[in-house]
């Protein structure tokens, strides 16, 4: 896995492409759990941009776990966002499930065979999409503010 690009640390850079694809993903997976014309539009979007998002998860992780050890093990911030950041692994992989599951169940399963099933299967689809979008962006804030925190804390003095 890379842990430096163009002479940078990875996680430096890598850590965009997290910030950005889960919430975009977040938004993806409600519209197509609620909106039935946007689900059509969206397509095979949805689990891409999920599958996406888990991948880019573990990259960025191990690009930070390098640039800690480099850091000499970091401060007790920097410690904190590790903490944060293996919390958002599962959030992901939820994620990713529920994306893959809302994008299945109408593609393959027809809706005029499979009646009440297909809408008890909708409802509570719909249920999960709202927990780990809510969830998944929550951790997300969670590790970014703690890395920016431990980046940046005490380098811009207040004036």
């Amino acid at each position: 896995m890379p842990t430096e690009i163009n002479g940078l640390p990875a996680h430096v850079l890598l850590v965009h492409f997290v910030v950005v694809m889960i919430p975009i993903t977040a938004l993806l997976l409600l519209a197509s759990a609620f909106w039935p014309s946007a689900r059509h539009r969206i397509g095979v979007v949805l689990p891409i941009a999920a599958l996406l998002s888990l991948i880019s998860v573990p990259v960025t992780a191990n690009a930070g776990d390098w640039l800690r050890q480099q850091m000499g093990g970091g401060s007790p911030q920097v410690t904190r966002h590790a903490h944060f950041a293996d919390q958002l692994l599962p959030w992901t992989v939820g994620l990713f499930l529920v994306s893959a599951a809302v994008w299945a169940v109408h593609r393959f399963v027809p809706a005029a065979r499979s009646g009440n099933s297909r809408t008890v299967l909708t409802v509570g689809l719909a249920v999960l999409a709202v927990i780990v979008a809510i969830g998944s962006v929550y951790a997300t804030y969670r590790v970014g503010d703690s890395g920016a925190k431990a980046a940046w804390d005490g380098v811009i003095a207040a004036e």
